[in-house]
């Protein structure tokens, strides 16, 4: 089982391998300070990009098992509580 981090921001969705942890706090603090760019490393390989974040921007994050042998392990995925959002 592998896990797939997805951020969406902005409608657009970017593909992320864990941990993800610093990057959730990179982002909630630019959002905080007001607006900042944080870079968005890839998912394989190369540079990422730069992201400029500020409140109000949609910002959501879902977690997808790309490894799952069964269709009801993705649907405990989309439960309550398996997404952060960040409409801040």
């Amino acid at each position: 089982m592998t896990i797939v981090n997805r951020l969406t921001v902005d409608g657009r969705d970017y593909f992320l391998p864990e941990p993800v942890t610093e990057l959730k706090a990179s982002i909630l603090t630019a959002i905080q300070a007001g607006g900042g760019y944080v870079n968005i490393p890839p998912l394989r390989g190369g540079p990422g990009i730069d992201i400029l974040f500020s409140p109000g921007m949609p910002v959501t994050w879902s977690q997808i098992d790309v490894g799952s042998e069964s269709p009801a392990e993705d649907d405990a995925l989309a439960a309550p509580g398996a997404e952060d959002s960040y409409g801040i």
